[in-house]
């Protein structure tokens, strides 16, 4: 990568640990790692998609792969024991709002205990310069506002996954302020939009859902078309996280805060909207879209976030604008149907990433 998304010389060797490295953002963000000379050891449950984009892109074979639940604190103690990283990217999580509601339980131990989990084996093992303990948009008391929630707005959540976000927040505060002061590690909290991109497969969840409806030629269901979202690329918000590592490890606590990584305000869009540009970019006629039938759980209909705070301090902006990422993402999807290689195609689009202004 270029010096001016990171400094590779801090990253060449680095010994990182990842959580969450199957899932959809760590599987980039490990691609991310990899080609930027890291050691990266990974902790995470098997891919819960087939297909996954760590399965596709061989991540198994170029990183230190590690099966295991953050639920299970030996597990995550005997990782960060016998890794040793110097810096960790925690995103291992339950992340689906629907899930949550069929499975509260689950979620919170997910969220919180597997948060906790790890933050008291760097306490045992302080091994780690920084810690970024990745959370979530939605862990912010939504009150419906048409304005963007800031670091300072009040934590809560109405629904299980975003109450357990806000108390996983409350549990880094915690643990930061309580043991991990002076020259101990460097623990922030990133707060990170919607992501998109090529490679999720996840179910309940928007784009794939759509590409999969466009590739059968029927219109996507949908749950609320009118609720706002902040979208992005899922390459914005990693370059945030690892701009954030690189503060942290250098000067420590001037940087152990929480830090929203989100697209600018007038990429907020509607679910409806972000649809229907994802049929255009598809081509071939648009499918449209349908109300999703059956009960529906609660969920909020406005979320934006200021980032003002990561462009002033970090330096960090999104380099994608949603047309952009739109764009990119659909031809991941057409490429891949098409018999392209996984790792191919996530390389040349790091290597496009790297090339923008």
């Amino acid at each position: 990568m270029t010096e001016t998304l990171f400094d590779t010389a801090f990253w060449r060797g680095r010994r990182v640990l990842v959580t969450g490295h199957t899932g959809f953002k760590g599987a980039w963000l490990s691609l991310l790692l990899e080609r930027l000379g890291a050691q990266v050891t990974g902790l995470a449950l098997p891919p819960a998609t087939e297909p996954s984009l760590f399965a596709a892109t061989g991540l198994e074979r170029q990183i230190d792969s590690r099966l295991g639940d953050v639920r299970d604190a030996a597990t995550v103690t005997e990782v960060v024991r016998a890794a040793e990283p110097e810096v960790i990217l925690h995103l291992a999580a339950q992340a689906l709002v629907r899930e949550s509601y069929r499975d509260p339980v689950g979620t919170f131990a997910t969220n919180l205990l597997g948060t906790v989990h790890l933050l008291e084996a760097v306490r045992r093992h302080p091994s780690a310069r920084a810690v970024v303990i990745v959370t979530s948009d939605k862990c912010y008391e939504n009150r419906e506002w048409l304005w963007a929630y800031r670091e300072k707005s009040a934590l809560g959540g109405r629904d299980p996954y975003a109450a357990s976000k806000a108390c996983a927040e409350l549990a880094t505060r915690a643990f930061r302020e309580s043991f991990f002061t002076g020259d101990g590690p460097a623990v922030a909290t990133a707060r990170a939009g919607n992501v998109i991109g090529g490679g999720d497969w996840a179910a309940d969840r928007l784009v794939p859902d759509t590409v999969a409806a466009l590739a059968a030629g029927r219109p996507v269901e949908l749950r609320y078309p009118h609720a706002v979202r902040p979208w992005q690329h899922v390459l914005d918000p990693l370059a945030g996280y690892l701009r954030l590592a690189e503060r942290l490890a250098a000067e420590g606590a001037a940087w152990a805060e929480p830090w929203n990584f989100a697209p600018a305000e007038e990429d907020a869009q509607s679910v409806g909207w972000l649809v229907a540009r994802l049929q255009e970019a598809w081509g071939g006629g648009t499918s449209g879209w349908t109300d999703q039938p059956g009960p529906r759980p609660h969920e909020h209909v406005y979320l934006k976030l200021d980032a003002s705070k990561a462009r002033a301090r970090l330096g960090w902006r999104p380099r994608l604008r949603l047309a952009d990422t739109v764009a990119w993402t659909i031809s991941w999807y057409r490429a891949f149907a098409g018999g392209a290689d996984a790792a191919s195609l996530a390389h040349e689009q790091l290597a496009r990433y790297e090339s923008l202004p």
